[in-house]
Parts: C-alpha cells; structure tokens; sequence
C-alpha cells in the first residue's frame, strides 16, 4: 500500500507541475495498463488502420494497454468484482454502483490539465462526482437511437412503437420477429419514455425514477414487445449480424453499430424518434487497488486530448467530452459532432441507477427490481 500510495503522490506531482503541453512520457511508469471498457472505445488500428489512439500512448509513456471489453453495465459491475482492473468506462447506470461499492477511487482533477478543457455540462455531473469527489474524467456521450433497415423503412420511423407495439410495417410485413431490443435492465427506461409521451396520463416525468404503478404499466409494455423480439442484444458483432443475416429491420442502438454497417454499404439508418431517446455518458474511473496507478493517471490526461477525442467520436458515433474535439480533425475528416447529434444534449435522458429514493415521486421502484423482472422476462416463453 505505502508503494501504491507512493506511485500516486509521483504522478499527481508530476501532472500538477507539468503544463498542457508536457509530454506523457515525464512520469515513471508501471508499464501496463488494463482496461475495462465499451467495445470500440480503445481502438488500435486493428479494425482500421487509420483509428488508433491507443499505440500512441504506448509509445509516449511505456505503458502497454491491455482491454477487456464488456456488452452491459451489470457485466462491468461483475467483471470488477475481481482484482487486476485500472480503469473501466462506465456508463451512468453503473458509475454511482461503483462509487458507493467503493470499487473505484476518487480522483483530484487539479492534477490532470486536460480537465479544465472538458465540457461544464459533464465537468460536475452527478454520475461520477458525489460531495465534490470526481470518481474519474468524461469519456463519450451520445443518443440511444433507433436503427432501422431502409429496405423495410423508406421513410425513418417516427416513433418507438415499431420496436414496442405488433404491427405492420411500411414493407407490408409484420414486425414480429424482426426487432432487437437491449439485453439490459437499463432497457425499462426505454418503454419508460415512449410511454411518457403515449399516455401522459401515468405522470411519469423521468424514465429512471417509476412508482409503482407506473412501473407495472412499463413491464406490461415490455412484455408486451417481448413477443415482437428475436434477440436481446449485447454483443455489438451479433447485433449487426441480426441486421445483416436474420432478418432483423429495427432496434435500438449505439452509433457504433450504425457506423458498422454503414461502412459495409449495408442499407440502414439511424433515426430519434418524436418520444425522445435514452442516451449514456461514459465515465473513465480509476479502479480502488489499481495495480498501474501511474500508467491510469496518464491514460486520464491522454484520454481527454482533443485529437484522441476526436477520433474515438467518429469511430463510435458518440460525442466528445471535451468541445475542442469538435474543431479536431478526425481520421475520417467527418463532421462528427454535427452528425452525431452534438446539440441533442439537453433533450437526452441519460442513463442513471434507479433508486427507491428519487426526485420526481415519493418513492420510486429500485434498480433490484428493474434487474430481476428484465431477467425474468427475457427468460420467458413468448
């Protein structure tokens, strides 16, 4: 512990010291780094040559970067149950989880120049800082979207009810069979606000915060869409398989899997519809017992580099965490914050963890709950 703590108080000088534009490779290093993390979200050029962002950091700091990806929050949750972690991108819905399972640590971004680039509408948010304690640094956000093949939409659809209601599509042909949905608890949310706009009756004012009663009426929906499902996707390959292979036209999304098949030629889009949309904002946390504290700290600084920002928002389809990215030129020389819906900010409902005491009712169904009926629905005959 004296040496782990030791390796801090090297890093967090060396960093306060050093100006923005010191190089990474001041700080002496462990040497290794491991992370858990979304799919795409640390590229090195193995997909395409020309996204890389983490080869790089290797080379201006000596640390070699190990990934292990994870297709849900709660898979996360699980994974860092174990030791050997440094850091992980967690999403909203599993980033409060972690602080107050003290599986991750505070971080002083005094310590990280880079900080002070990061957007003011992530630098304080309330899914990784708690009593002023910053649990990490901004990654990426953006939109839940609705993926759609275009062969069986030639207009985008205008409402989630395409994924959530049986019916016909404008291809003549059922939907039944031939929508995806999330394999995550996080997925209630979904329902959740196409219902707040379809019966506006329920009093529902925020997806993640339910009674009782609204949330019966949310698990009938998704019970309801559980006849309509060929798959509950978590596995980003398999996803897109669905949309190239069995048949699949509609589904919720990331841009990633968006990006991937467009890339392939294949015919789809992405659309929000008239409820509105879900959406994540990923934080980088420093793992409790990090065995690499120095190459995580680094990695903290690096990650927030508008030209790594940059890159990793076109790669995935998300939006940077720091608005000079924006003006950054990306490997692919798109206009990405545009494309990726940079001015959506304010109407996304981010994921966050459902707790029994909440803002907009006087209690609310709990995250538990939400975990055990998703699973038990998914488990259930059609």
């Amino acid at each position: 512990m004296a040496e782990t703590m030791l390796a801090l108080a090297l890093v967090a000088v060396t960093l306060s010291a050093a100006p923005p534009s010191t190089t990474l490779s001041s700080a002496k290093t462990e040497g290794h780094l491991t992370v858990l993390a979304w799919p795409g979200y640390l590229e090195r050029g193995e997909s395409d040559k020309a996204y890389d962002w983490v080869t790089p950091f290797e080379k201006q700091t000596g640390c070699r970067v190990e990934v292990k990806t994870a297709g849900t929050s709660d898979e996360m949750v699980t994974l860092l149950q174990g030791a050997g972690f440094d850091l992980v991108t967690a999403s909203g819905d599993a980033s409060v989880r972690l602080i107050k399972a003290g599986r991750v640590q505070p971080v002083d971004v005094a310590t990280l120049p880079s900080f002070a680039a990061v957007d003011p509408r992530l630098a304080n948010a309330p899914w990784y800082t708690i009593d002023g304690k910053h649990y990490g640094v901004p990654y990426q956000w953006g939109p839940n979207v609705l993926m759609y093949d275009t062969r069986a939409f030639p207009k985008a659809p205008d409402s989630w009810s395409v994924i959530f209601e049986p019916g016909t599509l404008p291809d003549g042909k059922p939907n039944g069979g031939r929508v995806d949905a999330y394999d995550g608890p996080i997925a209630v949310a979904d329902a959740a606000l196409y219902l707040m706009r379809k019966k506006p009756e329920l009093g529902i004012k925020d997806p993640y915060e339910l009674t009782g009663p609204q949330y019966a009426e949310v698990l009938a929906l998704l019970k309801q869409q559980h006849a309509l499902v060929h798959r509950y996707w978590h596995d980003t390959t398999v996803h897109t398989d669905d949309f190239r292979k069995e048949g699949v036209v509609a589904s919720s999304a990331w841009g990633y899997q968006v990006n991937t098949l467009k890339l392939e030629k294949a015919p789809v889009e992405s659309t929000i519809p008239r409820e509105g949309c879900t959406g994540w904002a990923d934080t980088t946390m420093l793992v409790t017992g990090a065995p690499h504290p120095t190459c995580a700290r680094l990695w903290l600084e690096y990650s927030l580099k508008p030209e790594v920002q940059a890159a990793v928002a076109e790669w995935f389809g998300s939006l940077p965490a720091v608005p000079a990215a924006c003006k950054a030129k990306a490997p692919g020389g798109t206009d990405f914050c545009k494309v990726n819906g940079y001015a959506r900010f304010d109407s996304i409902h981010f994921w966050k963890t459902p707790e029994l005491a909440c803002h907009t009712q006087k209690s609310c169904v709990p995250y538990r709950t939400w975990l055990a009926d998703y699973s038990a629905l998914k488990a259930a005959k059609p």
